[in-house]
């Protein structure tokens, strides 16, 4: 059985051990005590209950009446980034719980209870009547990025993949450009590509990150229809919350359309001869793993099955249950395409890959939680400059936005780049 409820979760609330490796990467990973951490609220709160132990916890007392959602409670809860650094050590560490389902499970019981932030309602709101979470945005001018693209609107021709841009880069200053030329540089190496036309609305990830279970079913539901109806064979996007929401959210759904990044198609351009780079970048920089497209890239392996004990004593499932421990996420492509670019150095920092610090916008919390989405992104911008590298490179919008305008510990600036802006400049 998959857990769906917040009293689902009760025997793994019972069996958190307290070994609290939900706060600290996986111990063999550990390069230095500086950068040894995972938790972004934990770390911020400096309080058990903002880790994912303290939240069992606040879950096993929450359901038995003896703590009730008060203020304190509810910050702890919505101060999740969703990011899943926790649920990665503890499925190292042991087996059997799942830690991040849990806490969007308890957000969930929360907004069930009207315990939420109005800057969260306010994105909800504007995904009601606008299809978007990025309020002050309009559905009319969502796809305008299209325009003069020559692209196939898939509500009235066929194609082989749907380009889906997502709500930062259909809406964002300076990043819609960006989608244009992603869609033009796939057309001009061959791909038949599409895109949703009238059809195209937010993928709704976020909101069931930030707990909003409806809303997400809603979107969800809405997008699979009209995938279905465009009869496309894989989704290609530059967005890393949508390729999570594809990948993972809407395959619980039924969605068996391929999902792909834009850094793994322009990857396999690249092995192809299809796509090349000429101009030459001089420039040393360092990857950072978005939390949606690294440890919560995963394919999703469907499982139905039961929990039962060895000698009433070693928890176990039967089938097996399926173990999403980060390791087959999309780490590589974005890493070949930057090592592809002539004259660009990376290096890397000490937490990468399955364990990514995260950019402290996910779950949400640059909405409910913006001190500590701040102090997040200040912490991994520290962490790049310790290379010595001149900028920090991502493939995720929202880590862009939260990086570009944060400071390091030194009150810092450090250029934020979208993989996008140095393929441009490559090419």
């Amino acid at each position: 059985m998959i857990e769906t409820t917040l009293e689902d979760f009760r025997p793994m609330m019972e069996r958190c051990s307290n070994c609290l490796a939900c706060k600290w990467l996986p111990y063999e990973k550990i390069e230095s005590r500086r950068f040894g951490r995972n938790c972004p609220s934990a770390a911020y709160y400096s309080f058990n209950t903002y880790s994912a132990r303290g939240r069992f916890h606040l879950g096993q007392v929450l359901l038995d009446g003896r703590s009730e959602f008060t203020e304190q409670a509810v910050e702890a809860i919505h101060s999740c980034t969703a990011c899943g650094s926790c649920d990665v050590s503890c499925k190292i560490t042991r087996y059997n719980l799942e830690p991040l389902a849990h806490n969007i499970a308890l957000k969930e019981r929360a907004v069930e209870l009207g315990k939420y932030y109005p800057g969260q309602k306010a994105a909800i709101d504007c995904l009601e009547a606008e299809r978007t979470m990025l309020p002050g945005e309009r559905h009319s001018a969502r796809t305008d990025w299209a325009k003069d693209l020559g692209l196939k609107d898939l509500t009235r021709e066929k194609a082989e993949y749907a380009f889906f841009a997502g709500c930062q880069y259909s809406f964002g200053s300076g990043l819609a450009e960006k989608a244009r030329f992603w869609a033009g540089m796939l057309r001009d190496a061959g791909v038949d590509l599409g895109y949703l036309g009238k059809a195209d609305m937010c993928c709704g990830g976020r909101a069931k990150q930030m707990g909003f279970k409806g809303a997400f079913e809603k979107q969800a539901g809405a997008n699979i229809a009209a995938l279905k109806a465009a009869g496309v064979t894989a989704i290609v996007t530059p967005c890393s919350d949508c390729y999570h929401a594809f990948k993972r959210q809407y395959a619980t759904l039924g969605l068996e359309v391929k999902t792909l990044h834009v850094s793994e198609l322009a990857a396999d351009l690249l092995a192809e001869g299809r796509l090349k780079f000429k101009k030459s970048i001089d420039m040393t920089v360092t990857y950072h793993d978005p939390c949606h497209l690294g440890r919560l890239g995963e394919p999703y392996v469907p499982w139905d099955g039961v929990e039962k004990k060895v000698l009433n004593q070693i928890h176990t499932w039967d089938p097996p249950r399926p173990r999403y421990a980060g390791t087959f996420g999309v780490y590589d492509a974005p890493r070949s395409v930057l090592k592809a670019i002539p004259g660009l150095r990376l290096k890397e920092m000490q937490r990468v890959r399955e364990y990514s610090w995260c950019c402290g916008a996910g779950g949400g919390c640059s909405l409910s939680s913006p001190e500590l989405s701040s102090a997040t992104a200040s912490e991994r911008l520290t962490e790049a400059r310790s290379t010595g590298a001149d900028a920090i490179v991502t493939a995720c919008p929202w880590c862009l936005r939260n990086l570009e305008k944060a400071v390091d510990e030194n009150g810092r600036q450090m250029k934020a780049v979208d993989i996008t802006e140095l393929v441009a400049l490559a090419v």
